[in-house]
């Protein structure tokens, strides 16, 4: 079987270039030896930009925009014409793109958030949504994959006809490694909460900005390291705030491993790595109330509302001062983390 893989999204530097080069790693070390898999590139950028050494590229002779979309907006040129052929093409996010009639698609629905939250994106990131028409991409769809269970009802209420099509595989965690390194990044100070992800509207940096300021005039003892960037680079400043935007496997490692607590106050979220990811270094999480978060993390970590800076402050308060309670919440996250 040859599975033709939309691969464009491992040069953004994202969460889905993580998931997407976790996922084909994976398929590597399976024991499927009947499949061969390929991935489609666009113009440009590395010969093999993360991809495991058993795939094989075919690479467009069209950057990537102009590639997608004028493969949204006329139907050409197609992704298994340009991979010579597919039993089944995986996209791995919901993008604009063409597959020929007849070949199989699977497609990866993380969240709806170009549909929940359409404000929190660009006016270029809106067109981009608008132009993959996420509506015929689910109706021709063979299988529609979701990360949680959470989602997948969020997929099956917003598109009835696909119900039957829906399927949850939930994304593997990266296991903690044997040994952590000792030394933090310069500066970084010995207690400290952190922050992991983009820094744009869904992630609700602002928010987290006004609970760590408030939190640190109420006697908080801890600093706020903030690992990521996003074009709300400027919200996350003030006293006691380390910004180290992005860091290499190594120092993040370090840094969940020597965190108080991760923090992750999210107004929205298909899945939320970051947390587990603190959890298997037995790091606790204060995270909002959103549905995922209790599918993933169950009672391991401590929530507030998504969106309340008072609540966030309140909790960063208790968490760092007791560490009975992060000791507690710690084991409960390893165990929901752990398969």
């Amino acid at each position: 079987m040859k599975v033709l893989v939309d691969a464009r999204s491992l040069a953004s530097g994202r969460g889905v270039a993580r998931y997407t080069r976790r996922m084909l790693e994976g398929a590597a070390a399976g024991d499927d030896q009947a499949a061969a898999w390929h991935a489609v590139l666009p113009a440009g950028g590395p010969a093999k930009p993360g991809l495991p050494a058993h795939m094989v590229v075919h690479r467009s002779r069209l950057p990537s925009r102009a590639l997608f979309g004028f493969g949204a907006a006329v139907g050409r040129p197609r992704l298994d014409v340009i991979g010579r052929g597919a039993d089944v093409v995986w996209l791995p996010t919901v993008a604009p793109v063409a597959v020929s009639a007849g070949v199989p698609v699977a497609l990866t629905v993380h969240d709806l958030s170009f549909l929940r939250r359409p404000d929190d994106f660009t006016a270029y990131e809106r067109a981009w949504h608008r132009a993959a028409r996420v509506d015929r991409l689910v109706a021709r769809a063979a299988a529609v994959v979701c990360d949680t269970h959470a989602v997948a009802a969020e997929v099956r209420a917003q598109w009835p006809e696909a119900r039957d099509r829906v399927r949850v595989v939930v994304p593997g965690v990266d296991p903690a490694p044997a040994q952590v390194p000792a030394a933090l990044p310069a500066g970084v100070p010995h207690r400290f909460v952190l922050f992991v992800g983009a820094l744009e509207p869904r992630k609700a940096p602002e928010v987290l900005a006004a609970a760590f300021a408030q939190a640190r005039r109420d006697g908080m003892d801890a600093a706020l390291v903030v690992v990521g960037t996003g074009r709300l680079d400027t919200a996350l400043h003030g006293a006691g705030i380390y910004r180290l935007g992005t860091v290499d496997d190594t120092t993040l490692h370090a840094l969940y491993a020597r965190a108080l607590a991760l923090v992750m106050p999210s107004r929205l979220e298909g899945f939320g790595l970051p947390p587990l990811e603190a959890a298997l270094h037995g790091t606790p999480s204060i995270v909002s109330d959103l549905p995922v978060f209790v599918e993933t993390l169950g009672d391991g970590a401590v929530r507030v509302p998504a969106g309340d800076a008072d609540a966030l402050a309140g909790a960063l308060r208790t968490v760092v001062a007791d560490g009975a309670l992060r000791t507690r919440l710690a084991a409960a996250a390893t165990a929901a983390a752990t398969p």
